[in-house]
């Protein structure tokens, strides 16, 4: 039991790292700025549900379903990388919140995003999946620590979906003006993040690809 507690920990832990629910928050606010205060917090709520559920998913079945139709999780840190890329740079520029939504059009985007980028890959990205794989094939055989695994996920993704729900008064509070160095601040993090994911999985598949040949 020790051992799950500790394995749990772990779990935590590392998601809590992976998805840093603190450092997504300016992201949230910035691409959801067009949104009315409840349509922004259902756009939490589905975003953080859409996660959470790929997150199981990929734990119970990543293995298998990356085996069945032959992708590597380095594969995923590329694509997440480059999609990580593109939104660190408008971030960076600040052109996050220059997107214009017309009242019928709002509870379409704010689907949307909700779904990507704001679950996937900001949220669920190449690294929370790839530790969602990874965890759950070494706690496969041991049941409490499956178990302790499930509860790290969800107490992770409840802080997240907490944190975006306190987004609002946190980012009204530092002004437009601590909103916009945030926003460039956290742009410049995205994109060396994207970079690490890319290269992390490039290096991999080129050699892999060298050694094909």
């Amino acid at each position: 039991m020790n051992e799950a507690i500790t394995y749990g920990l772990l779990a935590f832990t590392s998601f809590f790292t992976l998805i840093n629910p603190v450092g997504i928050m300016p992201v949230f606010m910035t691409i959801t700025n067009q949104l009315e205060a409840k349509e922004r917090k259902r756009t939490a709520l589905r975003a953080t549900f859409i996660a959470y559920c790929f997150l199981l998913f990929f734990a119970i079945s990543g293995q298998s379903l990356f085996k069945f139709f032959g992708i590597s999780i380095d594969s995923l840190r590329v694509v997440g990388g480059m999609i990580f890329f593109l939104v660190g740079f408008d971030m960076l520029q600040a052109r996050l919140g220059s997107v214009k939504v017309t009242k019928d059009e709002i509870h379409e985007y704010a689907n949307d995003v909700a779904i990507t980028p704001l679950a996937i890959p900001i949220i669920c990205g190449p690294g929370s999946i790839a530790n969602a794989i990874i965890l759950m094939d070494s706690a496969s055989d041991d049941p409490f620590k499956v178990g302790a695994l499930f509860i790290a996920i969800t107490a992770v993704l409840l802080t997240t979906c907490l944190s975006l729900l306190s987004a609002g008064p946190i980012m009204k509070v530092l002004g437009d003006t601590g909103n916009k160095l945030m926003l460039r601040l956290m742009g410049l993090i995205v994109m060396v993040m994207a970079v690490e994911f890319f290269f992390a999985g490039l290096g991999p598949l080129v050699k892999r690809f060298i050694i094909v040949e």
